[in-house]
């Protein structure tokens, strides 16, 4: 099972986008209870999963409407939220370098 770093930060971004929150509640929820040994095995799971460098993958959300980019350690079973928003403002970002910011 996966331990998701923090999920403080995913209640942040349900609050800023309460259209997402419970897609992003169920990513969680899936996520949390996962077993996966490599990006391989995610990715037979989650198709439109991407790989993106630093050990960071995005997932889409809402039918690509959300984009969600985390760091994953499959060797410790760690999960760390670095953003989320919409497709729109996802294509602003370096996703390989963002951050969660509290705004």
């Amino acid at each position: 099972m996966f331990n998701i770093i923090t999920r403080k930060t995913l209640l942040e971004y349900a609050k800023r986008y309460p259209i997402a929150a419970n897609a992003l509640f169920e990513w969680y929820h899936e996520l949390s209870k996962s077993e996966f040994a490599n990006f391989n095995e995610l990715k037979a799971i989650y198709a439109n999963a991407s790989l993106v460098g630093d050990s960071r993958v995005v997932f889409n959300v809402m039918g690509n409407h959300f984009r969600l980019v985390v760091r994953i350690s499959f060797e410790y079973k760690a999960i760390q939220v670095k953003w989320f928003g919409t497709h729109k403002e996802y294509d602003k970002i370096d996703v390989t370098t963002v951050q969660f910011k509290i705004k």
